[in-house]
């Protein structure tokens, strides 16, 4: 075989770009895996939250609930919304969670109810390419409205 008809050969040429583009389909798989798993998890502590924030808004008792102008308005006591809210919070199976902690639950204005829970997201594959964990943090914030 001469030089030149070994140039012109290109048998096994195709094996690096196969091995190439097998690492680079497996890189995609896992970073979408865990950025799925990321964002599920992130929805699973905001629906939380917002629970907890729903529960928090409806912390008053009669004696708290004003009539206004604009109509009947309860008035919220930053003690009682956190005391319903770590109820709620106890009472959920939270065990899916990775620590989960109730970083904020206030009312800040006296109508709304503040939540902030953060857990610990780990995922599913842990790889190089993909952090061991991420602390996750959620905010929700729920009103009572007469009508």
């Amino acid at each position: 075989m001469t030089r030149r008809h070994r140039l012109a050969d290109d048998t096994g040429s195709t094996m690096p770009l196969a091995i190439f583009f097998g690492f680079l389909s497996l890189v995609l798989i896992l970073l979408v895996v865990s950025t799925t798993s990321l964002y599920l998890e992130r929805k699973r502590l905001f629906t939380l939250a917002d629970g907890a924030a729903l529960v928090g808004a409806e912390a008053f008792a009669l004696d708290d609930v004003r009539l206004t102008d604009s109509g009947l308005r309860p008035t919220l006591q930053s003690p009682a919304v956190a005391a319903a809210v770590e109820s709620y919070i106890a009472s959920t199976p939270a065990a899916a969670f990775d620590e989960l902690t109730v970083e904020r639950s206030e009312s800040v204005d006296g109508r709304s109810a503040t939540v902030t829970l953060s857990s610990w997201w780990r995922p599913p594959i842990v790889s190089l390419l993909v952090p061991r964990g991420l602390r996750i943090e959620v905010t929700a914030v729920g009103r009572s409205v007469f009508s």
